[in-house]
């Protein structure tokens, strides 16, 4: 009989399958599965409408139709993954039929299957149910600072030293700004940012977590209330630094893609309503040269830096220190950090 566990039951040598459509595993997933998919997305949408609209029964024999063709490549990719681990745990939606027809038929073939109870959905609700409680386990270490100071590299520098660090922004694929897709792609779904999250603060080593302030939306992605909340009366830290290292800073982030004039231009045009459409004009036409200084400079001192000041001005800082170059600062940081 094939065996079902919750998430949290989790234990030994194993290797996640996500079953699911790619692109219900591209949306999100759980952390270190692999995805061997059972449909594809459209097969799954074409089923899925028959199982709603016409018929269930109509609806599984095409299931079986389409999947029939795609078992002996499955056998073999899962057989493939069961030489490096003791057993292959399976999940899809909700634990349903594709985990648990698949489950029985690689048992029956001699493959040590686990699915997990209601599948995705059910480790959705393991993270709901224990990510506020991680949360009350730690204290946010904030750094404020204007755009451009370089609080995501110390933040990389601090987590290359081995301190928590709680990535929002990495996590949420986002910058935080209207500007914060240039070169990155697909933001991260609420989702998957609520799970990489969660495994961060599961993993954590110590009671202090580094993290930057920010908005509470990030992208597409929400902070939850109870980590945001959490934020706010944390320890803060001001990172200040000149405009020149600013410029620098952002420029060399922003101008390291393909096609990123194009995706800065488009993005400048948004702007046009706290800027004017003058101004927008003119940045877009120094981007367009490769000319960037005076466009990145005046956007920072005209735009970002009241709008961040506003807010930042709300906290009373523990340490404030001034970038020169990262590695010192975070080693500022880190000294500053053997005292609380």
């Amino acid at each position: 009989m094939l065996k079902t566990i919750e998430y949290g039951e989790l234990e030994g040598n194993y290797i996640l399958v996500d079953v699911r459509s790619p692109g219900e595993f591209l949306d999100s997933t759980i952390k270190g599965a692999i995805n061997i998919p059972l449909f594809d997305d459209e097969e799954r949408k074409v089923i899925g409408t028959i199982y709603t609209r016409e018929s269930v029964e109509k609806a599984k024999r095409l299931g079986l139709e389409i999947a029939s063709g795609k078992l002996l490549r499955i056998y073999d990719e899962i057989k493939e993954l069961y030489s490096k681990c003791d057993k292959i745990v399976l999940f899809c939606a909700r634990g349903g039929m594709r985990s648990g027809v698949l489950g029985m038929l690689l048992s029956s073939l001699g493959i040590n299957i686990e699915r997990i109870s209601e599948g995705y959905k059910g480790y959705r609700r393991y993270v709901n149910e224990n990510l506020s409680l991680l949360n009350d386990r730690v204290q946010y270490i904030v750094l404020h600072g204007n755009t451009g100071v370089g609080k995501t590299e110390i933040l990389k520098q601090l987590e290359c030293d081995g301190f928590d660090v709680l990535d929002l922004e990495g996590f949420a694929n986002h910058r935080g700004s209207l500007l914060g897709t240039v070169g990155l792609g697909k933001t991260t779904s609420q989702k998957s940012f609520e799970s990489k999250i969660f495994h961060m603060l599961k993993g954590c080593k110590s009671s202090y977590v580094f993290i930057e302030a920010e908005s509470k939306r990030i992208g597409n992605a929400t902070i939850p209330d109870f980590i945001f909340d959490k934020m706010k009366v944390g320890i803060h830290i001001f990172v200040d630094a000149d405009i020149e290292f600013r410029t620098d800073l952002i420029i060399k982030e922003y101008t390291q893609y393909e096609n990123c004039n194009e995706e800065i231009i488009n993005c400048l045009k948004r702007l046009e309503k706290y800027l004017g459409e003058k101004n927008v004009d003119r940045y877009c036409d120094s981007v367009l040269k490769s000319e960037y200084e005076v466009a990145v400079s005046e956007l920072m001192i005209k735009h970002y830096d009241p709008m961040y000041m506003h807010s930042s001005n709300k906290y009373n800082y523990e340490l404030k220190i001034k970038v020169e170059d990262i590695k010192s600062a975070t080693s500022e940081i880190e000294n500053w950090a053997k005292f609380i």
